[in-house]
């Protein structure tokens, strides 16, 4: 069974607009053992209402990157359903960060085989995830949900 450990969100002000800049980090455990993390960040107030993310999937329990691989990935709404796309490396904001494992462009990782458990994650997110929700249906801050 997937869990999700929450920790409060990091908040910051927006160089472009200065509005708050909100950044998750989630970790994942598969039947209590270490699974992977997710990081998230999304500005209110921004045009585009864009929650901008990756995974990170393999194995967490040592400190081997090496074994893990990075997914990145966008959730948003349309017509009052969650989409998710996933992304190319290059446009994802922890490209360098490498305790993320090996960032897969948006063909890598549709060929991966671990493709469906990203999107495991994904379904999670938008049914557990309280900043993304409150973020993505405009009920900011999360405390109101």
């Amino acid at each position: 069974m997937l869990e999700i450990e929450f920790s409060p969100p990091n908040l910051s002000t927006c160089d472009c607009c200065g509005n708050t800049t909100v950044r998750l980090t989630r970790f994942l455990r598969e039947n209590g053992d270490a699974y992977g993390v997710y990081y998230c960040v999304f500005t209110i107030g921004h045009d585009v209402k864009v929650v901008n993310a990756v995974v990170s999937l393999g194995d967490w329990g040592t400190d081997f990157p090496e074994q893990r691989f990075a997914f990145p990935f966008r959730i948003w709404m349309n017509e009052g359903q969650y989409q998710v796309g996933l992304r190319d490396k290059e446009e994802c904001e922890w490209e360098d960060v490498e305790i993320l494992g090996k960032m897969l462009n948006r063909e890598e990782a549709l060929k991966h085989p671990w493709i469906k458990e990203v999107f495991h994650v994904t379904d999670h997110i938008v049914w557990e995830d309280k900043e993304v929700i409150a973020y993505l249906n405009d009920a900011w801050p999360a405390e109101q949900l």
